[in-house]
């Protein structure tokens, strides 16, 4: 019986540590070394940073005796390959991980020291440690993802997510566990969100009342008017416009930077891909057809006689209206609503935020930033993928594969 098979806490280990040059064949290098002692892999850990590289192999005892041979023969490995070795006895392997397992995600553009320390030591006044910290992207933002345990999700993420804001950074805390590759459903906010533009205010400036309507929509999304009063409001104005304008609107509508790769990226992965919106199916059937997007759901624009009567038809898409509508793709899509991400940027969409798995507050009105779980305050909607553990090489490895 092995060493590793008496999963005793208390066998002798060695952990060895190789640090320089990163280069081909050095962990092949390493445990052939090793190989030649009958030592068993307890565990191994390897960082590579600005292409210099850090190897570390914990092992079990060799037989009695050999120690003093396998550190000179380590040793002189190390420095045949130009590296340098550092070998410490101990017992028995990392200590056991304190209950919770929760994966942080930390944006930031940049991400400055004083933000990742201020993050650190919030991690541990909240009874957490950091096992692993591991880069997922350095462009368009810096993103880094921190393995946490000790402590429990949502007291985590309460701890972490108050005053990330006035750090610079974003960040996202979420349960460890193999759901986070698991199939998910994301569902959108038009406006603002997946869109750079207020839909309604490319119509209003067709109709010549554009600052009227922007001024109705900003005290909409703050929370200070009731949204579906404020939509027959505004839509109101628009009595009388052509239905012509409908396609010179859609040829007007430009997509949030990056909506395209989220998209892609997340079909790639076999996720199902929604809008709702407090805006119009002219617009987001539109949309739904360009991107490929598995379900679409907003207001209907009535047009009578080829003119826009400044009316709306069928059930209105509000606030709660919204949370309605996540839980029924999720349905649709067979998917736990535990396993859903919202996103959106206005008072509207918070109950969606609230009910889903993970609500993103993205470029969001205070009062949204405050009440979602994580909040994105970068221009670039695919860094919402960053917060699902997927890195910048995946993105751009399986969009290359695309071209090819």
């Amino acid at each position: 019986m092995s060493a590793l098979q008496t999963s005793s806490s208390d066998v002798p280990t060695l952990l060895v540590k190789i640090f320089g040059k990163d280069r081909p064949g050095i962990t092949a290098g390493l445990f052939d070394t090793l190989a030649a002692f009958s030592v068993d892999v307890v565990d191994i850990e390897q960082v590579v940073t600005r292409g210099r590289m850090v190897l570390c192999a914990l092992v079990t005892e060799p037989p009695a005796g050999l120690e003093g041979e396998v550190r000179s023969t380590v040793h002189s490995w190390a420095e045949s390959m130009k590296m340098q070795a550092e070998i410490i006895s101990g017992i028995g392997d990392n200590r056991p991980r304190g209950l919770g397992r929760s994966l942080v995600t930390v944006l930031g553009h940049p991400l400055t020291a004083q933000a990742t320390a201020a993050v650190a030591a919030k991690i541990t006044k909240a009874g957490g440690n950091i096992d692993r910290i591991f880069r997922l992207a350095k462009y368009p933002v810096t993103a880094v993802e921190f393995a946490v345990s000790g402590v429990e999700t949502e007291p985590l993420r309460t701890a972490l997510v108050t005053g990330a804001a006035a750090l610079g950074v974003d960040v996202a805390v979420v349960g460890a566990g193999l759901y986070r590759r698991a199939q998910r459903l994301v569902v959108m906010d038009v406006d603002s969100t997946l869109i750079q533009d207020e839909v309604i205010e490319l119509f209003a400036a067709h109709a010549g009342c554009e600052d009227e309507v922007a001024e109705v929509t900003a005290a909409a999304m703050r929370g200070e008017l009731d949204f579906e009063q404020s939509l027959h409001a505004r839509v109101a104005l628009l009595a009388g416009l052509d239905a012509s304008v409908v396609d010179k609107v859609r040829a007007e509508v430009r997509l949030t930077p990056g909506a395209r790769t989220l998209i892609r990226t997340l079909k790639r992965l076999g996720y199902q891909v929604g809008v709702v919106s407090g805006g119009f199916t002219q617009v987001t059937d539109d949309l739904q057809e360009r991107l490929g997007l598995d379900f679409a759901q907003a207001n209907t624009l009535e047009i009578v006689d080829g003119r826009l009567t400044g009316r709306v038809t069928g059930e209105i898409v509000d606030r709660a209206g919204k949370a309605r509508l996540l839980r029924r793709f999720a349905a649709e899509a067979g998917v736990p609503l535990s396993q859903t991400v919202a996103i959106g940027d206005g008072a509207n969409d918070l109950d969606m935020l609230n009910a889903a798995g993970l609500g993103v507050a993205f470029n969001a009105k205070p009062v949204v930033r405050e009440a979602a779980h994580t909040a994105v305050n970068v221009p670039f909607l695919d860094t919402v993928l960053y917060l699902l553990g997927i890195t910048r090489e995946e993105v751009e490895a399986a969009e290359t594969h695309d071209e090819q």
